[in-house]
């Protein structure tokens, strides 16, 4: 198969939690990063996949998040990476992108094997999504530059697990897809 798809992570988000303070600092360094690999993926054709927590709001669905993120207080870090007429959404309640989601399925119909996986946060959903991805014998990709942490210390961790452990290709975000 050999085909990448770029999954973004939690990204569209109004920062009303209550690890927010200690996230924004990191979100607002990756941002520029992830639009640059959105941008980089889109111009070769590659999926974009969106996989985003619900926050509990059960009776919503992408655009309402996407609407109710734009018009909090953070607007200016989702804005940049609104989602396009191409990319593909995927709600998700808990910390990995594949638990009690469709996204194994559409991967497959899709023919994807490799993941480059981006966003928040580096040492929770990031890193269970890596596992699950690992689990599943798909391909994990890290750009280091391109996922934000709440602590530093358990970001560096969580990106040594991801790659000795899981075998993922932990790298800058300048290495993927073609400038």
């Amino acid at each position: 198969m050999d085909k990448t798809a770029l999954i973004v992570i939690d990204m569209i988000n109004t920062y009303d939690h209550p690890d927010a303070d200690l996230l924004l600092p990191s979100v607002a360094e990756v941002v520029p990063r992830v639009v640059s690999l959105l941008e980089r993926a889109r111009k070769s054709d590659a999926p974009v996949i969106y996989v985003n927590d619900n926050f509990g709001e059960w009776r919503s669905h992408h655009g309402e998040l996407l609407e109710k993120a734009l018009a909090g207080p953070h607007a200016s870090l989702v804005e940049p990476l609104r989602p396009d007429s191409s990319s593909l959404f995927i709600v998700k309640a808990r910390h990995s992108i594949f638990y009690e989601t469709p996204l194994g399925y559409l991967l497959s119909q899709q023919g994807i094997d490799r993941l480059v996986l981006c966003g928040q946060v580096t040492e929770q959903c990031v890193l269970y999504s890596a596992l699950d991805a690992h689990i599943r014998h798909l391909d994990v990709t890290i750009p280091r530059d391109a996922v934000a942490h709440i602590h530093r210390d358990l970001a560096d961790a969580a990106l040594c697990m991801m790659e000795r452990n899981m075998s993922a290709r932990v790298c800058s975000s300048d290495e993927l897809w073609p400038r």
